[in-house]
């Protein structure tokens, strides 16, 4: 940790892919209407950091607090399936409001339902990695929250500011930015400590750091500093960088996107971009194999290149689209990655180009790719 330092933080203005998740506490009232004039305030700053040629990813909270109150709960229900509908309501007032928003300043936007579990199951984990990357292409705005409606133990958890960390792991971001309706990251309690110190960096991260972190925050949100902490620790071991900051403040993205001292920054480590994916992909079950020709091989290894139908020479396991095989180049381990396509469809494509799949699926091809280059690790 340490003071602050102006010229550490310009790099931020050269990332490209910003997670920006924002609180309950941020975007309703005390008693559960929407902070209209706070949402219009957020969505003009992710347009003006879009049309400065930004990619944006926004992780909202807020379907349960804004959909209790109009089902006549007079404060937030404790019994889950109160919950679970109050979010089911929630859900479509929020992305109406975002998605009038957003028209207004010329951005379309996305959603995308999900929880943790999506993380952690290759397939869904593909899939979501997809779709995120291909909104982004097309110009589109994600807005992702947790699936609060039909997933009970994301509630009981109520941590999406962890979400945020996972989402911005998937999509590869250079930055996550957590606002909050506290500054950043003190070395004591603020609400109980009128001389706690604000800590502007933590160019390392501590487990040390969890000390200093309370408990939960306001009333309608569910999430403190705690769940912040967790979130930079997923963060920094991917190597995204990550800031706190109070959500009112005046112009905050666009202050932290110019490199001002605003909030806690935490620094991310210099991760190599295959370990990024060791964990999703080392941490499931092999399920089966492929076997590649040389000239594959060494495309794998020496250019960085997907792998292709063309290159397969062989297959072995019973294998399902979204699950994780090995690369052998005869009895050596190329890569691990997750496949496109099952076992049975591989064999009917490979050896073939990419002119040639139609054909042989009897349909239009879902990939040109067997394993995406995003999704296969190397492990020479």
């Amino acid at each position: 940790m340490s003071s602050p330092d102006s010229s550490c933080r310009s790099v931020i203005s050269s990332m490209k892919r910003i997670v920006v998740k924002v609180g309950t506490s941020s975007l309703t009232y005390d008693n559960g209407k929407m902070n209209l004039r706070f949402m219009d305030h957020l969505v003009r700053q992710l347009s003006d950091l879009k049309n400065r040629g930004f990619q944006v990813i926004l992780v909202t909270s807020g379907a349960i607090g804004i959909g209790f109150p109009e089902l006549g709960f007079k404060e937030k229900p404790t019994y889950l399936p109160y919950k679970q509908a109050s979010a089911a309501v929630g859900q479509g007032l929020l992305m109406n409001i975002y998605e009038h928003l957003f028209c207004e300043y010329g951005h379309v936007v996305g959603q995308l339902l999900f929880t943790k579990g999506d993380a952690v199951n290759s397939k869904r984990y593909l899939h979501m990695h997809g779709t995120l990357l291909s909104l982004l292409e097309l110009g589109a705005i994600p807005i992702i929250n947790e699936n609060d409606a039909v997933t009970a133990d994301e509630i009981k958890i109520g941590d999406n500011d962890t979400l945020s960390a996972i989402v911005a792991s998937i999509a590869e971001a250079d930055l996550l930015i957590i606002l909050s309706d506290i500054e950043g990251l003190y070395d004591s309690d603020p609400r109980k400590n009128k001389n706690a110190r604000l800590i502007h960096q933590v160019p390392v991260f501590s487990r040390d750091i969890f000390r200093m972190a309370g408990g939960a925050g306001s009333s309608q949100g569910t999430g403190g500093m705690y769940t912040k902490i967790q979130a930079a620790e997923i963060c920094v071991h991917s190597g995204i960088d990550m800031v706190i900051a109070k959500s009112t403040l005046p112009e905050v993205l666009e202050r932290i996107m110019d490199g001002e001292d605003v909030g806690t920054w935490f620094k991310g480590e210099n991760v190599h971009p295959q370990l990024k994916k060791r964990d999703i992909i080392i941490g499931t079950a092999v399920k089966g194999k492929i076997f590649v020709d040389e000239g594959c091989r060494s495309a794998i290894l020496n250019k960085g290149s997907s792998l292709l139908p063309v290159g397969i020479l062989d297959t072995e396991g019973d294998f399902a689209e979204g699950d994780t095989v090995a690369v052998f180049c005869g009895s050596d381990e190329v890569a691990r990655g997750i496949t496109h396509y099952s076992r049975v469809d591989i064999d009917l494509i490979k050896g073939l180009h990419t002119e040639q799949l139609k054909g042989a699926l009897g349909a239009e091809p879902p990939y040109d790719t067997v394993i995406h280059r995003d999704n296969l690790l190397v492990m020479k």
